[in-house]
Order: C-alpha cells, then sequence, then structure tokens
C-alpha cells in the first residue's frame, strides 16, 4: 500500500493526494533521476513549502515518498542492509531543497549510515524549475580517510546527456568496493572499532593519587587489543580523542560520534568498543545514535569470562556479574536514527514488559548469590582439610597473561590449561609440589587480575578469591617482556590492597624473560628489587633460582596452625 513518510502535520488532503502521485512515476534504470520526476518533486515542493523527496530503487520504481520541514528530510527506518561483500542497499535518495544550498552534513550521514547508493539534492530556480542536482556516493576505505565523494554538479536542464549513466556508476562502485577489502568475507568474528577517550581531568587526578592509575594510550590501546583478540573480535581501527571532561551524554561530544559511525560503517564494522566504561545513560544514548552493537570494557571482559568459565562455580559468577552490569542497563533498545525517523513513538505497553525483565533479573541476582555462597563454604572446607594435612599453601598472582598458569604446570608437573590468552584461567586451580627432600606444599593458582578491574567482576569472584587469604606466601608473576610491566605490577599491588591481602608475604618473579633483548635484560637487571626472581615458566632449568627463592621465603614465616614450619627442616634445595 502505498504512503507518506515524515512530517505530514498539517497538509490539507489535496496537496496529500499530490504527493502520493509522485508513486506515479518511474525512472528509467540508467537515470539517477528523469526530467519529469525531478520537476514534479519541485513542483510538490513548492506547493507544501517542505523538502520533499522520494528513494528510488534500481529498477527505477519508487519505494517512499517522504516529506520533511523546510531545512530537512526524517527518513522513515529502512531495516537492515542487503547482506554480502561490498554491497550497497539498493536504494538512491533525491530530494529537493529550498534555499538553494548543495547537500548538506545531514545527506552525507544518511548515505553512509544507510549505505544508500546515492544520495542527490535538487535546487530550484527562483520560478520553481529545478535548477541543479548535487550527489554524493561512498567510496572504498582509502589513504585520505574519505568517506564518501561529491559529483560535479548537474544541470537539470541536461539531465539526460550531462549526467553519468547510474546503472554503470553503481556497478562500478560496487566492485571497488567488493575488491578494496576481499578479506572481509572469510573473517570468522566480528569486526569491532576501538574507541577510546582520554579525559585530561582524569589523568590529572591520577597523577596526583595512586600511579597504577596513570593512563598510558598506548599500553591503554594494546590491551584493549589483547582483549578483542582473546574475545574473538577483529579490531578495523582505534579511534583515540582527547578531552578536558568526558561528555555526560556521548562520553566523546556527538559530533564525534557521528565521526566514529560513519568510520565503523565504512570498515563494514558491527560492533563499537568504548573505554573507559559507559554509565547506563551514555550506553543508552550512543546506542539510539546507531544501530551498530555497543559495548565498553567491562562488557568485553564479561565476554571474556563467559567464554572461558568451564566449571560450575566460574559460570555462576560470570552471570552473576553480568547481571549485576546490566540490570541498571536494562532497557528497551531505541532503534532510531539520529535524523532517520521523525515525529513521536515510544508510546505502548512495553514499560511492564521491562519491569517484568528487571524483577526477574533480581530474583536471579539473589538465587545466584544464595549458590555462590554455598560454594565458597565448601572452597572453605577443603581448605580446612588441606590445612589438617600440615602442608603450605602458596598462592600464584599477577597480572592476567603473565604466565602463572605455565608456572603451576612447571612446578608441580601438571597439564593445567595454558594459552597465550588474557583470562585463558578463571577458577583457582591447587597442585601439589613435592621439593627433593620429599617435603610439600599446595600451590594454587588464580585469575589474572587487570587494570581498572570491573566492581562487579570484583564482587562476583570475592569468594574465588577467597583462596588467597588463605596462603601463606604469594608468588607475583610478571611479564618481564611486557612494555608496561610497571603499571602492571602496581596494578596488582593496589587489587591486593583493596582486597586486605598486602599483609601476605610475597616472592616477586619476572617472568619470560627468554623473550629480551641483551639491552631489556640489562635494563632488567638494574630495574628488580634484590630478591626478586628471573626465569622463564616455559623452560623448566630456569626455575632453580626460583625453588631455591622459595625454601628460603618459607623459612622465614612463622608456622601457621595445621603446619609445622619449614625453618625447622635440613634445606629442600642445594
Amino acid at each position: 500500500m502505498q504512503q507518506l513518510f515524515g512530517n505530514l502535520t498539517g497538509l490539507k488532503p489535496s496537496q496529500k493526494t499530490l504527493l502520493l502521485r509522485i508513486y506515479r512515476r518511474r525512472v528509467p534504470p540508467h537515470e539517477i533521476v528523469s526530467d519529469e520526476l525531478a520537476a514534479f518533486l519541485c513542483t510538490c515542493s513548492l506547493e507544501i513549502g517542505r523538502q520533499v523527496g522520494v528513494l528510488i530503487e534500481r529498477g527505477g520504481n519508487i519505494s517512499h515518498v517522504i516529506v520533511g520541514d523546510p531545512t530537512r528530510l526524517f527518513l522513515p527506518d529502512l531495516g537492515r542492509a542487503r547482506a554480502g561483500q561490498g554491497r550497497l542497499r539498493g536504494l538512491r535518495l533525491v530530494h529537493t531543497h529550498l534555499r538553494g544550498e548543495a547537500l548538506t552534513r545531514d545527506d552525507l550521514v544518511d548515505l553512509a549510515k544507510l549505505r544508500l547508493d546515492l544520495v542527490g539534492a535538487l535546487t530550484l530556480h527562483r520560478d520553481g524549475r529545478p535548477d541543479r542536482l548535487h550527489c554524493a556516493q561512498l567510496v572504498p576505505p582509502n589513504a585520505q580517510d574519505t568517506i564518501w565523494q561529491e559529483l560535479p554538479p548537474i544541470a537539470c536542464a541536461r539531465l539526460g546527456s550531462d549526467a553519468p549513466r547510474f546503472d554503470e556508476l553503481i556497478r562500478a562502485l560496487e566492485d571497488e568496493l567488493a575488491r578494496a577489502t576481499p578479506a572481509r568475507a572469510t573473517s570468522e568474528g566480528d569486526r569491532a572499532v576501538v574507541v577510546q577517550v582520554i579525559s585530561r581531568s582524569a589523568s590529572a587526578r591520577a597523577q596526583g593519587g595512586d600511579a597504577a592509575s596513570l593512563w598510558d594510550p598506548g599500553a591503554r590501546t594494546s590491551e584493549l587489543r589483547a582483549l578483542c583478540a582473546t574475545a574473538g573480535l577483529e579490531v578495523v581501527e582505534v579511534i583515540t580523542q582527547r578531552r578536558h571532561e568526558l561528555d555526560p551524554k556521548f562520553l566523546l561530544g556527538r559530533g564525534k560520534l557521528d565521526e566514529v559511525v560513519l568510520r565503523a560503517l565504512q570498515y563494514d564494522a558491527t560492533l563499537l568498543v568504548f573505554d573507559p566504561e559507559l554509565t547506563p545513560a551514555q550506553a543508552r544514548a550512543i546506542s539510539d545514535a546507531t544501530e551498530l552493537k555497543v559495548i565498553d570494557r567491562t562488557m568485553l571482559i564479561l565476554d571474556i569470562f563467559a567464554q572461558h568459565a568451564q566449571s560450575r562455580d566460574g559460570k555462576l559468577q560470570v552471570e552473576l556479574a553480568q547481571l549485576r552490569y546490566t540490570l541498571p542497563r536494562l532497557i528497551e533498545k531505541n532503534t532510531m536514527m539520529s535524523r532517520l525517523t521523525g515525529g513521536i513513538g515510544g508510546r505502548g505497553p512495553g514499560e511492564t514488559k521491562l519491569e517484568i525483565n528487571r524483577r526477574r533479573a533480581r530474583e536471579r541476582i539473589t538465587l545466584l548469590t544464595r549458590a555462590i555462597d554455598d560454594l565458597s563454604r565448601q572452597r572453605a572446607e577443603r581448605r580446612k582439610q588441606r590445612q589438617r594435612r600440615s602442608l603450605p599453601v602458596v598462592a600464584i598472582v599477577g597480572y592476567t597473561n603473565a604466565g602463572k598458569s605455565t608456572l603451576l604446570n612447571t612446578l608441580s608437573q601438571s597439564n593445567v590449561l595454558v594459552a597465550d590468552k588474557l583470562f585463558a584461567t578463571l577458577d583457582p586451580t591447587s597442585r601439589r609440589m613435592r621439593f627433593p627432600d620429599e617435603r610439600e606444599l599446595v600451590l594454587t593458582d588464580t585469575v589474572g587480575f587487570i587494570r581498572d578491574l570491573p566492581e562487579d567482576l570484583k564482587a562476583a569472584f570475592s569468594a574465588t578469591l577467597e583462596e588467597l587469604s588463605e596462603a601463606d606466601l604469594l608468588l607475583h608473576v610478571l611479564d618481564a617482556s611486557d612494555g608496561a610491566v610497571a603499571s602492571h605490577r602496581q596494578s596488582v599491588d593496589r587489587l591486593l590492597i583493596e582486597m586486605d591481602l598486602s599483609h601476605l608475604p610475597r616472592l616477586l618473579i619476572y617472568n619470560k624473560v627468554d623473550r629480551l633483548t641483551p639491552e631489556q635484560w640489562q635494563e632488567l637487571l638494574l630495574s628488580v628489587d634484590q630478591h626478586a626472581v628471573a626465569i622463564s615458566a616455559s623452560q623448566p632449568e630456569t626455575v632453580f633460582p626460583l625453588l631455591s627463592a622459595l625454601d628460603a621465603a618459607l623459612g622465614t614465616l612463622p608456622a601457621r596452625t595445621g603446619w609445622s614450619g619449614w625453618k625447622d627442616a635440613s634445606p629442600a634445595v642445594s
């Protein structure tokens, strides 16, 4: 059924009838717009004093007739674009401009967001006849970072002779788009644009406070890329903006957000990843401005945890963290895009369903909390049993992907999962380690830490991290080959303070020294603590200094209830 779209308020029945007659026109497939249709659009536009536009299919039929106001047009929701590499939507937009202006930024934004074949603006003579046609098309990713290309204006009196053939123009463009990025068709994961916003005021506050919170954009970007790779995302671009203060609504400002969305559409990205964490209001505002999926660093980490959780404990804790994060953000998604739909909307019975979802989420959080408390009591009982066996407990802690699981395997000759990914280990794993003189201890591997660990994760995994509170000694493992090793150490120290574990004795271990160049090795020797140990956990022959340091460290500790102490026994390592 043919209908009018856009701003119909105040139109007379005769004017609506006139506008509906536009559907009778048909454009030859080789023309952008016919002389007859251009003239009739200008006549209708003058009659109602508003912009009038049409969406034309490639076959020449008119699919939508749209009415705007004197300065802009409101496009209807067109649904998802056509699937396929380098494919455009198959529709072109031609509309009138009453004030003689060429293409506006709104026109170009619509071109990119909707992946239209072409956008054209008709200007008018003083007598109402069509004057010029201004057109623009998308272009493939390029070194100039241009998203669209404006074609030379065409005199409407010569549309049939001077205008390029539309069918050849669109065929060449789609072929060029498909050739520009042939690897995209075989990409298995989602394509993401990472958006990093650096606040000067936040950095200044960090410099006056904890050094672990200092914002190192390079290290932060590398970490975000690693998180995306672990989650299975392909990062196509990283966009960084520096601001004095974070924008309370869009985090990075509306203009910059439009640029980010257009860049994502140009690279066929399906996901925007924001850093730092978005507030619920910011997440809703950004989602309303784009059809792309919007997540932040916290949600990305939660997704990684969900992928890696294997045990019942881990799955329950991940689900609890996700629900606590999602609950304040639980709202119906507004699929409208900036100016792409006008008029009144949003009414209906959706609020009732939303409240039901919120209530179910709260009930699930309560059930998960109880289940995790039960598991915590079970772990506490297992720890008591270990204490009755008179064995000291040594816990391995450190930044994520520092090599903790590899070290556990090497020291205890185990086969715990090891992967060059962030958060490969979520569940605490305990193994018995035996020294050459038959003395034994319990080694515990724990989930890795990360800078700015989300509060929901810390709360959900508090039961898991209880294993650390029962340790007699902490082995703090650092990745010596990481350029941000100092920041990683400070982040772990800060988290241990927050968890009231800073009183536990620690042995510092610099791992992966086999990856260092001679210059980096010399720099490390000058910077490490006197009692730190340098090893390569993947090479068992390098851990003998660690065994000696571990033996000495345990020998200086007072015996806890349940084990007889270490210092009175003969040395375990010669």
